[in-house]
């Protein structure tokens, strides 16, 4: 698992201010430590202050509507906490004027720290001209900007609202994936940045709020800055929550583009706060901030979301890990490797499994739909750590029970462990 991988792209070496080559090893126990991984897990329920501290250290968290197990923005701070109160997460996000947390388009759509809007003002600038985003919004931005203004007034002069809260004469007769104009003019203020999202309702429904009305005031004072200034803080960020990263791994993690990031990243290293290095078995320049840590044992232990922070660039977690994961919820049922929802078991500072997990409420199980050992690893030495993290994910969500079904080739001494 340990043999080198390479990367998609043609290697884009940096010679200014290298540093020795690092190992494999050290690169993993680099990157844990940047996501968080490593630190004790308290007994108790972590508190919102907790929450709070994952969300800033991590930049950008990914939204996801898939509800099967837990939505996809509350389980990195399981990850790294354990139990903690999903309410205080909604009251970070959604708590009135002094949330911490706001909705953009940061890596996809995603909950990123109130701190980062002022960065993000270039990028929703450049949404408000038709650039960078969804042809079929930039189209409608351009032929129904009366219909936009409208929606915009309509929602400064009555508050939050959703799409389906707009008056009539918004409705339209749908369009792409059901939208009707309202919800499109929405959408677009959204990415322009006019709006965010002031709450969320029942089955996840978005409630629209001028970004004046929502955001702290604070943030909505403070100044714009520069293009160049606001890309190369967030590329600091990356470097920050990535640890060590390729080029293109440091412009994805806030979906920076070629033209953008390449430049920003040549001014850090000439600056110093970039340090281009190799990693062993990497074909390509790899970066670490100046202040990275590099810790001599990596203990970490947790199940990992299919869009936690330190998956979803494909390509790296199999750099890094060895582990070719790949998304299958929209994979047919007969093509499917691993299953539907499948997490990820981290123990150590290696990727040793993989589960997959749907809560079913009805009747307060946990459901192991699926679980499968990484190759080359003991099953003995991991069942244990797993069945544990099961409970400890059962508790959490509420969960009386764990039903391990017979798929996998870990299922049978998961079962038992469970049981046991």
């Amino acid at each position: 698992m340990d043999g080198g991988h390479s990367f998609s792209e043609n290697p884009n070496p940096m010679p200014s201010r290298r540093t020795d080559r690092i190992s494999l090893a050290e690169a993993r126990r680099i990157a844990l430590a940047a996501q968080g991984f490593g630190a004790p897990r308290g007994t108790d329920e972590a508190g919102k202050r907790d929450v709070r501290r994952v969300f800033e250290r991590l930049g950008v968290v990914q939204i996801d509507s898939v509800n099967v197990l837990a939505r996809a923005h509350t389980l990195p701070a399981f990850s790294r906490l354990g139990r903690y109160r999903t309410a205080d997460l909604h009251a970070l996000a959604y708590g009135g004027r002094k949330r911490a947390l706001f909705e953009y388009w940061g890596h996809e759509a995603s909950l990123l720290p109130v701190a980062l809007q002022p960065l993000l003002r270039w990028r929703m600038a450049r949404a408000a001209r038709g650039e960078g985003i969804y042809g079929a919004i930039a189209r409608f931005g351009r032929e129904r900007s009366e219909l936009i203004e409208q929606v915009r007034r309509e929602i400064a002069a009555h508050g939050p609202m959703s799409a389906g809260e707009l008056s009539h004469q918004h409705k339209g007769e749908g369009g792409w994936w059901g939208w009707s104009e309202g919800k499109r003019a929405v959408e677009w203020l959204f990415w322009a940045g006019a709006v965010t999202t002031a709450t969320r309702r029942g089955t996840f429904e978005r409630v629209y709020g001028l970004a004046e009305q929502v955001l702290p005031r604070s943030v909505v004072e403070a100044p714009t800055p520069d293009e160049s200034d606001a890309q190369r803080e967030l590329l600091r960020i990356s470097a920050r929550c990535l640890g060590v990263a390729s080029e293109r791994c440091l412009r994805d993690y806030f979906r920076l583009g070629p033209a953008d990031a390449k430049p920003r990243i040549a001014e850090l290293v000439e600056a110093g706060e970039l340090i281009a290095t190799t990693v062993e078995g990497w074909d390509r320049i790899a970066y670490l901030s100046r202040d990275v840590r590099r810790p001599r044992r990596m203990q970490a232990q947790a199940l990992l979301a299919p869009f936690d922070p330190l998956i979803w660039q494909r390509e790296r977690v199999e750099a890094l890990f060895g582990a070719r994961i790949r998304l299958e919820l929209y994979t047919p049922r007969e093509k499917r490797t691993h299953g539907y929802y499948v997490l990820p078991f981290l123990l150590g500072d290696r990727i040793v499994a993989r589960v997959d997990l749907k809560a079913d409420r009805a009747v307060s199980t946990l459901r192991v739909q699926a679980a499968h050992a990484e190759a080359g690893v003991a099953k003995g030495a991991i069942v244990g750590p797993l069945a544990a993290e099961l409970r400890l994910m059962a508790k959490w969500l509420g969960l009386e029970t764990i039903k391990v079904e017979r798929a996998g080739d870990l299922a049978r001494v998961l079962a038992k462990a469970i049981k046991g």
